[in-house]
């Protein structure tokens, strides 16, 4: 007997279940419960990353040669059939319309979308749109695409329009987009370069400002929010002196659902707000033909 329960005593520490006993249970019963926990959030400490990343340094990541050699469709799996995977769409230089049998384009762009915040609360607001986000960290863009894709385990027929990118938009956006493609543009929290020598690497710039006008469909948007008062007046005046844009009133933003989501919708804002800072929020429209500088009256007013 005494040897009968000390080998029962021996299964018990090791993990074997006998008939009606405890134990460690079966590997097969493990996996049952593991395999759910596969589709959770990847956990941010897993992709830890410097805050800012030089966007004028060399790095090395896939680069396509024009917007028809981007696969989209392994970005929006549920947007594309898979009869039209094999095929490209026909290059254009105008974008395709909703017309039968032409490919869904992607229309928003979240430039330097950090952790993702935005485009997972733009998702369910728009979806019938597809929105990329574009981010230069390796780590970062990583998360983001994890983050999509547990959301889309978690939420069948959910978040398969968004999408995440590692890209410099600060040299790569023509090889992504054509023209007049984009109807909204998100400038959320960038790096505010604080260094007049560095003030070349800020996103937005009169160059680029250009390009974004470019991009931007006639009534696009363009956003841009951050909480560095000397940046805020930056991209105002950027943008102020450009002829293809116009500002669009807080009267008018109070109607536009992506507007009231810039202040708390990315973790940097987020942030933000939990050290109760302050923001500047600025919103400009894409004009059809270019506007007088001459009726712009920061313009005046700083000639005066």
């Amino acid at each position: 007997i005494d040897k009968l329960a000390a080998i029962t005593m021996g299964k018990r520490q090791r993990g074997i279940r006998g008939p009606g006993g405890g134990g460690a249970k079966p590997a097969a019963e493990e996996a049952v419960k593991i395999a759910p926990n596969m589709s959770k959030l990847p956990r941010k400490k897993m992709y830890r990353a410097r805050a800012h990343s030089n966007p004028l340094s060399d790095q090395i990541f896939d680069i396509p040669e024009d917007p028809n050699a981007v696969d989209w469709a392994s970005l929006y799996p549920s947007f594309f059939p898979q009869a039209d995977q094999a095929a490209p769409a026909a290059a254009s230089e105008q974008p395709s319309t909703s017309g039968q049998g032409e490919q869904p384009l992607v229309r928003f762009a979240d430039i330097g979308c950090g952790f993702g915040g935005l485009l997972i609360r733009l998702s369910p607001l728009y979806p019938d749109t597809l929105m990329v986000g574009m981010e230069l960290r390796s780590k970062v863009s990583e998360y983001v695409k994890e983050r999509i894709a547990s959301l889309r385990l978690e939420h069948p027929g959910q978040y398969g329009n968004v999408s995440c990118v590692r890209t410099n938009a600060m040299k790569y956006l023509p090889h992504y987009f054509r023209k007049g493609q984009l109807t909204k543009m998100f400038f959320l929290f960038p790096d505010p370069h604080f260094k007049t020598a560095n003030h070349r690497r800020r996103i937005i710039n009169t160059t680029l400002v250009t390009e974004y006008a470019h991009l931007l469909a006639v009534g696009g948007m363009l956003y841009t929010i951050t909480d560095v008062p000397e940046l805020g007046e930056w991209m105002r005046s950027k943008l102020d002196t450009h002829p293809l844009f116009e500002r669009v009133s807080d009267e008018e933003l109070e109607s536009d659902p992506a507007a009231g989501l810039l202040t708390q919708a990315s973790e940097e804002g987020q942030k933000v707000a939990r050290n109760q800072g302050s923001t500047h929020r600025a919103v400009y429209r894409r004009l059809a033909s270019p506007r007088p500088l001459e009726a712009n009256p920061e313009k005046l007013a700083s000639r005066r």
